[in-house]
């Protein structure tokens, strides 16, 4: 009852302000379980994918969104509860990722929508990067329910890092036909077959979203991004200290 009025709140406001596109709607079942394996480009794709659809969804969320003290944190994890997500704790490395699966299982039992996002986290550029299997591949092949690749566009323009404000860009939405691995029943154990599943399900996101791929994981890549921003930091405040311009060179008297 209460994802529905949020679901009539927030998702009608967001499809009125802006007007997000879809594709492929009829490649959602009218009932029975379902994965929807999406990239992730935004803090959003969690709402305007549930905004499109006439079914609920679920996906998982961090813990701190629903553990934070005070009435803010009350009030967000209210939220968060109302628009179908469920707490799991990332601190614990293996047993993090198992607390993932069973609640993944425990939604697809029920006969309802699974949302998940291979890449394990938001992209830091835009591309698309390596899935993690131990999540999808696992819970698809232990629930036998189909896997269907989602597209999230341009849900990164709506509110760039950094700006308070949204911009007001329609977005859109590709889903794609329903992923049968079946054939793997019984074999989620096998770490090759794990993978294999993941780069599939991966593959089918990048032909429906066109972005580029790249074969890392997005958490590396943000290390990455960090750690050439601290180089460049230590860089400037280091020729600053010894009185030379951006090129390099000491500034004329």
């Amino acid at each position: 009852m209460f994802y529905g009025a949020m679901k009539l709140s927030i998702g009608g406001s967001l499809k009125l302000a802006f007007r997000p596109w879809v594709e492929g709607l009829e490649n959602i079942p009218a009932d029975g379980p379902a994965i929807l394996a999406s990239n992730h480009l935004s803090f959003s794709d969690s709402f305007f994918l549930p905004a499109v659809l006439d079914r609920k969804i679920t996906f998982i969320a961090k813990q701190e969104y629903f553990t934070s003290p005070g009435v803010k944190g009350k009030l967000t994890a209210a939220f968060f509860k109302g628009v179908g997500q469920l707490p799991v704790d990332r601190s614990g490395g293996r047993g993090a990722g198992e607390a993932a699966i069973k609640s993944g299982l425990e939604v697809l039992e029920r006969g309802e929508l699974f949302g998940i996002y291979p890449e394990g986290t938001r992209s830091p550029d835009g591309r698309l990067y390596r899935g993690k299997p131990g999540g999808l591949a696992r819970v698809a092949l232990l629930s036998g329910a189909p896997v269907i690749p989602v597209a999230m566009i341009d849900t990164e323009k709506v509110q760039p890092p950094g700006k308070v404000l949204p911009k007001m860009i329609k977005p859109g939405i590709r889903i794609g036909k329903p992923l049968d691995f079946s054939r793997y029943h019984g074999m989620d154990g096998d770490r090759f077959i794990l993978r294999s599943v993941t780069d599939e399900v991966m593959y089918k996101i990048m032909e429906l979203s066109g972005q580029e791929y790249v074969d890392i994981y997005a958490t590396a890549a943000k290390r990455q991004i960090a750690d050439e921003a601290k180089r460049k930091a230590e860089e400037e405040k280091a020729a600053k200290a010894a009185g030379l311009d951006k090129a390099g060179k000491r500034p004329e008297a």
